[in-house]
């Protein structure tokens, strides 16, 4: 009985090399990705003549060295962090476990947008707590300190997290896609939103013009204007694509007009 018990729980070796082989795969993909679209961003905006450069500069100072190699660690060594969960939900959906669709007709188009919004506002939620409550003393330094080394981020601070907190972020969208049905072009959709956004949000200018900022629409959302004041002030503008929550616990915190940005050294 004890050992019918342990082979129905224990996994088949080719289940476990295929979870670490999907995570190698991941990892180099997830690594990829982030120094593609951080490089390309850090090249535009920090390695060109800044009279080439159609943006708002907001950091002080450009990038040090040392900063960068150290976002460059984190996020390397995060990409790992990040592919586990997501190789062992890619083999619950070979098994048919996950609520993961080919079928575009099986819910409609109109699933696809709401299915991935739903996913953003329930990401952006988690997020939010989940930053708010790594700020607590009492956890900072060993979950979240490692990010706030970059008081003026760079492009490559977008997912320079520490271990611990790689690992509570992790886990939410694969464990989404058991739940939330959902087409694998929304889930490739949302992670480059969720690269490109995060990599615009820490490059240290503000890409989009004031009037889209400050306007009807980018009033709500999380910009390198509205980010740069976590890093300086760290108690104010938790969110992660969205300033609901911000807005609601009234931790949301803009400069009122552009002389609030830090001025180009001449």
């Amino acid at each position: 009985m004890s050992g019918d018990l342990r082979s129905a729980t224990t996994l088949p070796t080719a289940t476990i090399l295929s979870i670490l082989t999907n995570t190698a795969i991941l990892t180099a993909i997830i690594a990829a990705r982030y120094l593609l679209v951080a490089g390309l961003v850090h090249w535009l905006l920090w390695l060109r003549p800044a009279h080439k450069v159609r943006a708002r500069r907001i950091n002080r100072d450009a990038p040090r060295p040392a900063v960068v190699r150290h976002e460059l660690r984190l996020s390397l060594f995060s990409s790992w962090i990040y592919a586990l969960p997501a190789a062992l939900a890619y083999e619950a959906w070979k098994a048919g476990g996950t609520a993961v669709y080919l079928d575009v007709g099986r819910y409609g188009v109109w699933w696809l947008f709401a299915s991935g919004a739903l996913y953003l506002l329930i990401q952006d939620a988690w997020y939010y707590w989940l930053h708010r409550a790594m700020h607590h003393r009492a956890v900072f330094r060993w979950v979240h300190a490692g990010h706030h080394r970059s008081r003026q981020p760079s492009p490559f601070a977008s997912f320079s997290f520490d271990a611990a907190e790689a690992a509570l972020n992790a886990w939410l969208l694969p464990a989404l896609v058991f739940v939330v049905p959902i087409h694998p072009a929304v889930i490739l959709a949302i992670l480059m939103l969720a690269t490109a956004t995060s990599v615009l949000n820490h490059c240290g200018w503000e890409v989009w013009p004031d009037r889209f900022v400050r306007g009807p629409v980018g009033s709500w959302l999380i910009t390198a204007t509205h980010h740069s004041g976590h890093h300086d002030r760290f108690a104010s503008n938790y969110g992660l694509y969205f300033r609901l929550w911000d807005r609601l616990m009234g931790t949301d915190v803009m400069p009122e007009t552009n002389a609030a940005a830090r001025p180009v050294p001449a």
